[in-house]
């Protein structure tokens, strides 16, 4: 398919890749909920299956730095469907396991096929985003924070009805029969051709000064990362123990960033088409620091809990478009070292927040949200120039 083809082609195109975000949010989701079922079957003390979790993390890591070399030799569009079959056939092996090795090494697999299949769909993304020609990167980030919630969702309902093997099975199945339908339309469709690029565009910078670039892309989607790792982890945590806030009030408290950031993903094409990429990642740095110094430092629930809210609608642009902005200087590989280095982020957030925690309090090592939000506005402004703000020129991932 090439960028010339008839508007429904590109429409289905696009679908197709949205399912598969969506898909991978759901099935990543449904797998966190299940986790201390894993602990109790596993009699994993909570050290060795912290260790077994890091079998995600290193797994990921380790395929998002190749795969960007297997987008370039055989298309984005074959990548993501491999490494989603992948990844919904190892989410059913976790129950199967019996120790914290054994965890651990199926999880290795299971991070493995999650990392492959980001830098995959990010990639097919990109060269969409650059053939359509129009900001819809966080679209797509939408539908894997939806597809995250109804995830998340489903397995608080179905986690007294279902045992973690016959719940984490039917995300096999519902998983195969989305690849197999969504599938068909990524193999069947080549990655459009982009545009033609611009005098402006062909102006932007190469070689060893494009790499820094695509690097600086990467810094912004790792302080994102950052900050959305910590607010997973810590942030009931603060409500509770330093707000006296209740369990279930402390609960709200991530409710209200991933509802928050997934309104800002819904409406952040049109915030792109109207304010441009640059723009858009400024002000969300701008409005996200803001909102987490409100959320960390606020003396009572409710204003954390709108602080939170903040945090959520600043950073909710940050990382599609760094990884559409990597993608776009550098194609597969660009969209590779953007997400090791974004995962990075989402990987130190937490464990740098339980040390600043222990030397300070919660409250003032949550600021460090705030702190890197801020950079993320100045890498902004330093590198406004290398955005695309009206076209993203692309590249092909082969």
């Amino acid at each position: 398919m090439h960028s010339d083809v008839p508007g429904r082609s590109r429409t289905a195109l696009r679908a197709a890749i949205t399912a598969f975000f969506a898909l991978d949010g759901f099935i990543f989701a449904g797998w966190v909920v299940r986790i201390p079922d894993i602990k109790h079957q596993t009699h994993a003390s909570t050290g060795a299956l912290g260790l077994a979790l890091l079998g995600v993390s290193a797994g990921a890591v380790l395929t998002m730095t190749f795969t960007g070399r297997l987008c370039r030799r055989y298309g984005s569009h074959p990548v993501t469907v491999v490494c989603m079959v992948v990844l919904a056939l190892s989410v059913a092996l976790p129950p199967l396991t019996h120790s914290a090795p054994a965890l651990g090494a199926v999880l290795l697999l299971f991070g493995a096929a999650y990392g492959g299949v980001n830098v995959a769909f990010n990639s097919a993304a990109v060269d969409l985003v650059a053939a359509s020609r129009r900001p819809i990167m966080p679209s797509f980030h939408a539908a894997f924070s939806l597809g995250g919630m109804a995830g998340a969702g489903l397995g608080g309902l179905v986690a007294e009805a279902l045992s973690p093997t016959r719940h984490l099975l039917g995300l096999t199945v519902v998983g195969l029969l989305v690849t197999a339908v969504a599938g068909r339309t990524l193999l069947r469709c080549e990655p459009p051709e982009p545009p033609e690029r611009t005098p402006a565009q062909a102006a932007r910078p190469g070689g060893r000064n494009r790499r820094g670039v695509v690097v600086v892309f990467g810094l912004v989607a790792m302080c994102t990362a950052y900050g959305e790792g910590a607010m997973a982890d810590w942030g009931a945590l603060h409500l509770q123990q330093d707000l006296k806030a209740s369990a279930g009030v402390a609960a709200a408290g991530y409710a209200c960033f991933a509802l928050a950031m997934t309104v800002g993903r819904l409406s952040g094409t049109a915030l792109l088409a109207r304010f441009g990429r640059a723009r858009t990642v400024v002000a969300g740095g701008t409005v996200a620091a803001a909102g987490m110094l409100l959320g960390a430092l606020a003396p009572s629930v409710w204003a954390a809990l709108a602080g939170f809210a903040v945090t959520g609608l600043g950073l909710a642009n940050l990382f599609p478009v760094a990884v559409d902005q990597a993608g776009a200087l550098a194609g597969a590989s660009g969209v590779a070292l953007a997400s090791t280095l974004g995962y990075g982020g989402m990987l130190l957030g937490p464990p740098a927040i339980g040390f600043m925690a222990d030397w300070s309090s919660l409250s003032t090592a949550l600021t460090s949200v705030a702190a890197l939000a801020a950079v993320a506005t100045a890498l902004g402004l330093a590198t406004r120039r290398a955005f695309t703000d009206t076209v993203s020129p692309g590249r092909r991932s082969r």
